[in-house]
Formats: C-alpha cells, structure tokens, sequence
C-alpha cells in the first residue's frame, strides 16, 4: 500500500493515511538508514503524493548537484507531489510517469540510492523491479525499502483485533448492502512474502544485505479509519465489494472492535531493509 501505485482515484487517495505521524516515523527511520547525503543522485519508487520524497529532500539540501527522481503510475499523485515540493528550490526534483518495474526503461542514468516506500508487496514483478533496481543503481548504490505487508506484520496478539474486523466488516457489507466478498479475488498486496523470501529475492539479484529489522508501530483507530478509505486496501480486504460500501463497512468495523475489545491503537510489524548493490 505504498503512496499511491495502485493509481487509486483521487477521493480514495492514500495521503490521509501516508500523512500520520507514525506512517511519518517508520519512513523516516528508513530514510536515515538510507544515509542520504546532499549531492547524491537518489530515485524514489512510488513516490506518490510526495509525503517521503520531502523527508528525502531534507537530505539533500545544500547541493547544487542533487538530485531527485520521483517515480509513481499515478499521473494524479504526481501532481500533488509537486505541489508539495515546489518550495525545494536547491534541488534538481524530476517526477516521472510510470511503474516501478519499468524504472530502468525512463531513468537512464546510474544513481546512488533507490527507495521505495511502503509499496513493494503491491509490485506484481518483483523479479522485474529488482532488476530493474540493479540496472539503475551505481555498483556500491543502495536499495532501500519496508513494508508493513508481509508475512509477520502481524504480532500474534493482535490477530484477534483482525480476525473479528473482517468478519464484523462482511457481516456489515452483507447486511446493508446484500453482497459479500469474493475468495476468488485477491489484490497483489494480499500475495504477502516472509522477511526471508524478500532476503532471498535480493541476493538473487546481486544485492548484500547490509541491515534489516522489524519494528513494531502502533496504529491509531485514526489510522485505521484513514487507510480503510484507500483503494488498494479496501479492494484487498473485501474483495468483489463495491469500494464505497466495501469502505463504509470497514470502517464501521473497526471503530466497533476496537470499541469493544478497549483499545485506542494496534501493533503492526514494519520490515525495513537496506541492501548494497555489488
């Protein structure tokens, strides 16, 4: 669910959700992992509305010859993020068009640091974005990214929270709105892989890992509200649901659960990974 590859329309945009302050915090810990210095050449994957790319931008103050290259599908997002950086005037900033996978097709030039936030279980080829992602990186470059979907993002005492959202929430959908969720569909963030299928993934295509750890973040019923009223989500959580009732029951769900069970937030595991180019 990173900002915005999914090419949500615009009134199910994940910028509510990416502008909390512990989505904040968990890219920032990535960003200063990255150690991004001004002068670098650095590419952001699924840069989306331009929620990370300011914090990377921060990096890179001071440098005439730096430079940033934002990569998103959404045409929509991409201008909401230059929006949000048109007030970084001491960087060269490019935002290009595109999907992550086709990177290496757009940005022909080697870079030192490739990120990608929040949104690599929503790549369908990641065979095709690493490689892409080796093509593109300077040898000794770094590749960077997290994931808050992937198998053990959930700590074990929070299943029952989950377990009793998705049944409350279908239960809700099929009883103001007649329709249930299909098994037969599945949206790519659903397809999770475990922290060491990641691991494996990248040193089959040339990367050492440098750095990895799974912290846990709570999420607030804000937060919870926020991202059942992003498109990738709603579609992955109830899937064959129409997305404003598939979104409307999610989030009556989940201020009844949380109500019930006497909780203002919920743990969630974030993997973060920073890998080296040979």
């Amino acid at each position: 669910m990173g900002d915005e590859q999914a090419t949500p329309s615009h009134s199910y945009s994940f910028r509510p959700f990416a502008e909390q302050d512990f989505y904040k915090a968990a890219n920032k810990y990535l960003i200063d992992l990255s150690e991004i210095k001004p002068g670098q050449k650095i590419v952001e994957l699924a840069c989306g509305t331009g929620s990370a790319s300011r914090m990377i931008l921060e990096h890179l103050r001071g440098a005439r010859d730096s430079l940033l290259i934002g990569v998103d599908v959404s045409a929509q997002a991409l201008r909401e993020a230059m929006e949000q950086l048109a007030t970084f005037r001491d960087v060269t900033i490019q935002l290009v068009q595109t999907r992550a996978e086709q990177m290496s097709a757009v940005v022909k030039q080697r870079v030192d640091r490739v990120l990608l936030l929040n949104s690599i279980h929503n790549m369908g080829d990641k065979h095709a974005l690493l490689e892409g992602v080796n093509q593109t990186l300077r040898s000794g470059g770094i590749f960077a990214f997290n994931s808050a979907f992937f198998l053990g993002a959930h700590p074990p005492e929070t299943e029952q929270f989950y377990r009793r959202w998705m049944m409350r929430a279908t239960r809700i959908a099929k009883a103001k709105y007649n329709v249930m969720p299909s098994a037969q569909l599945k949206v790519e963030s659903r397809k999770q892989l475990t922290s060491d299928e990641y691991f494996d993934l990248l040193r089959q295509h040339n990367f050492t890992i440098l750095k990895h750890d799974i912290k846990p973040t709570p999420i607030t019923l804000q937060g919870w509200m926020d991202i059942s009223h992003y498109e990738d989500f709603v579609q992955g959580a109830l899937p064959g649901v129409p997305l404003s009732q598939a979104s409307a029951a999610l989030q009556e769900a989940v201020q009844q659960v949380m109500h019930e069970l006497n909780i203002d937030a919920v743990p969630r595991n974030w993997l973060s990974v920073i890998a080296v180019r040979a």
